[in-house]
C-alpha cells in the first residue's frame, strides 16, 4: 500500500522540477536529490533572489549591476511549445547566474518577441521587460539541492555543493502560462561580478 504523505512529496517533487526533469531523464542522467523548503528558510542572499513574485531576469541584472544572456545547453521544441535547458551568465565576466530549465509557449507571443525568444540569447525575462508584456509571476515552490554532475558542470562546482532554485510559472494577462521554470543559483557568498558598466 503506498503511503499518501511519500506520494504526496514526490508528486510535489515532480512539479518543482518540472521541466528540468525531462532533460535529466532524456540523458539518462539521475536527479540531484532535492528538498521541498518553505522560501522563509531559505538563507541569504538567496531568499532574497528567489522568494519573490518577480521575474528572475531583472532580479539577477540588479544583483549583479550588468546585464544577462542565455548559453543554450539543450533544446527541444514540439508544436508550440519550446523547451530549453539553458545557463543565464553575466555578460562581461561570462559568470553562470542560473541553472535551469524552461517551458515557453511560442503562440502566446507576438512575432518579434517570438523571434528573439527562438533566437537564445536573451532571456525571457529581458523579452517581457523590453517588450512590456503584461504578465505576472508566481512561484509555486521552493528547494534545497546538492550539486551533482549536471549543476557542477553548469557552475564549475565540486559533488554535493548546497544550492537553491525555485519553480515558477509566468501568467498573461488572459490568465494563460507563457511560461514554466526551474531555476537554481549557484553558490554567491564572496562572488563579485565586475563592474555595472555594461547594464
Amino acid at each position: 500500500m503506498t503511503d499518501i504523505s511519500t506520494s504526496n512529496l514526490e508528486e510535489r517533487i515532480a512539479r518543482l522540477l518540472y521541466p528540468l526533469a525531462d532533460f535529466y531523464s532524456e540523458a539518462g542522467q539521475a536527479m540531484p536529490n532535492i528538498e521541498p523548503i518553505n522560501g522563509a528558510d531559505m538563507p541569504q542572499p538567496y531568499r532574497s533572489l528567489l522568494v519573490h513574485d518577480n521575474d528572475m531576469t531583472p532580479t539577477l541584472e540588479a544583483y549583479c549591476r550588468q546585464n544577462i544572456h542565455l548559453k543554450l545547453i539543450k533544446v527541444r521544441r514540439t508544436g508550440d511549445a519550446l523547451c530549453r535547458q539553458v545557463i543565464l551568465v553575466v555578460n562581461s565576466v561570462e559568470t553562470p547566474i542560473e541553472f535551469g530549465a524552461i517551458k515557453i509557449y511560442l503562440d502566446r507571443f507576438e512575432t518579434e518577441p517570438r523571434g528573439l525568444i527562438l533566437q537564445g540569447y536573451r532571456p525571457l525575462g529581458r523579452i517581457l521587460a523590453d517588450y512590456k508584456i503584461p504578465h505576472y509571476s508566481r512561484p509555486t515552490g521552493y528547494f534545497r539541492i546538492n550539486s551533482e554532475s549536471v549543476t557542477q558542470a553548469a557552475f564549475g562546482l565540486g559533488k554535493g555543493v548546497v544550492l537553491y532554485g525555485r519553480h515558477n510559472i509566468l501568467w498573461n494577462s488572459d490568465d494563460e502560462p507563457l511560461a514554466e521554470v526551474v531555476e537554481v543559483l549557484p553558490p554567491l557568498e564572496g562572488v563579485t561580478f565586475g563592474s555595472d558598466a555594461e547594464k
